[in-house]
């Protein structure tokens, strides 16, 4: 008589037996995410934008690197265009240091290095509403 010998390898599923396949975990959670409202952009967030002259082209934000601000020109505007652009320019994880609210606001206010400063401080009513459209769009 021959006696069989099994592969080492099939040892667990010999004496586990076979298991079909499980679906995989879910992916952790608790982050953050933008849920920005393009209504709100449009009518109220584009408007400062423009008032400001940060749609001005050239050097200020007609293009760049990723990770710059780049906005339709004022010839040509396209608010959807507009409106992703800037969508770049926040930061879910901390919104206050998004560099939409830091760059354009004076230094002694809390700003970053940015050539223009359209907001002297906080108080703006502008940068209230910037800020307030950027807040409303972070969700946990």
């Amino acid at each position: 008589m021959r006696v069989r010998h099994w592969p080492w390898f099939a040892l667990p599923g010999a004496l586990l037996g076979c298991a079909s396949p499980v679906a995989p975990p879910p992916p952790p959670g608790g982050g953050t995410s933008l849920q920005l409202d393009y209504a709100s952009f449009a009518s109220a967030i584009e408007p400062i934008l423009v008032t400001r002259g940060c749609d001005a082209g050239g050097d200020c934000h007609g293009g760049g690197p990723r990770g710059t601000l780049q906005l339709s020109p004022p010839a040509a505007k396209n608010t959807r265009y507009d409106f992703d652009q800037v969508t770049l320019q926040i930061t879910a994880s901390d919104p206050d240091r998004s560099p939409i609210l830091t760059e354009p606001l004076a230094v002694a206010a809390g700003g970053t290095a940015h050539s223009v400063k359209a907001f002297a401080d906080t108080n703006d009513v502008e940068y209230r509403t910037l800020r307030a459209w950027v807040r409303a769009g972070v969700t946990p």
